[in-house]
């Protein structure tokens, strides 16, 4: 049986490295690399010469044949992404579960991620916290993660490419979140690090003016708790959704409103909305 061994590598500073990822990756009989140009500067830095293959988004399904074949024959591989923990918002889930269910070993080799070191750094609860990838660029589908955001009673993560971050700011403000408190973390563990923290609107403003580069994080705080409403008043609930459909707002902003304005969970606050609906068609 051989092994896969599926390896975090630094997110900037490599000196974030492991002494058992270089250990690792120096051993292996091949690398499966997202970007071989960056690993290849990371191994060129602890002087490591092991071949590199690609396996990235675009060819993960037509290489897995190649590399459970390699396994079958004896070697041992390693897999690394672009940059932190392999597998999170990266290529290499099909090649995993490939492998299991070839009968070989997957060994994971823990060291950085974006994820965690933005936590570390935003000064949010940190248990529990959601991690939902990139953001959407479908705007139906924007929205719901967004709406999804605004309405978590924990911290959040997400990615964003530094191109579209001023429209996220943008879009998660118009949806009601100007006064949310947000950290943007860039370049983490780089020279040009930066964690800016402020509002949703402060931030917007910012990066507004100052355009955004590098690899980018952003942190979403909590909602905030809502004092002496631990109990739903459902019939203050049922009045400002009928009052809100009667003029015309749409089902979906109407529960947004509902829940934001009177700190109830968003999936009541549709399900008193659609229940009024119903009622309203009967």
């Amino acid at each position: 049986m051989s092994t896969l061994y599926v390896v975090a590598t630094p997110i900037g500073n490599l000196f974030d490295a492991s002494a058992r990822s270089i250990e690792v990756l120096g051993s292996v009989d091949g690398i499966l690399a997202e970007d071989t140009r960056r690993t290849r500067k990371l191994l060129g830095r602890f002087e490591l010469r092991t071949s590199l293959t690609s396996l990235h988004a675009h060819n993960e399904a037509s290489r897995i044949p190649r590399v459970v074949a390699r396994l079958d024959a004896g070697e041992d591989l390693a897999l690394v992404s672009d940059a932190g923990t392999p597998l999170v918002s990266d290529p290499g889930e099909r090649l995993v579960r490939a492998v299991l269910d070839s009968g070989h070993a997957v060994v994971p080799v823990p060291g950085p991620s974006a994820i965690v070191t933005a936590l570390m750094g935003a000064g949010f609860p940190t248990v529990p916290f959601s991690f939902y990838g990139f953001v959407p660029r479908k705007v139906k589908d924007r929205t719901v993660l967004l709406d999804e955001l605004l309405s978590a009673d924990h911290t959040s993560v997400v990615f964003e490419s530094p191109e579209r971050l001023a429209d996220l700011l943008e879009d998660f403000m118009a949806l009601g979140g100007a006064d949310r408190q947000v950290v943007v973390a860039r370049e983490m563990t780089k020279i040009h690090e930066e964690f800016f923290r402020g509002t949703t609107a402060e931030a917007a403003r910012y990066y507004a003016e100052n355009k955004a580069r590098g690899e980018v994080t952003v942190v979403v705080s909590p909602r905030a708790p809502v004092e002496g409403r631990a109990k739903v008043d459902q019939a203050a609930a049922q009045a400002l959704a009928r009052a809100l459909l009667s003029e015309g707002v749409t089902p979906s902003r109407a529960a947004r409103e509902v829940s934001s304005r009177l700190g109830i969970a968003k999936n009541l606050a549709y399900d008193i909305v659609l229940l009024l609906e119903d009622i309203s068609e009967e």
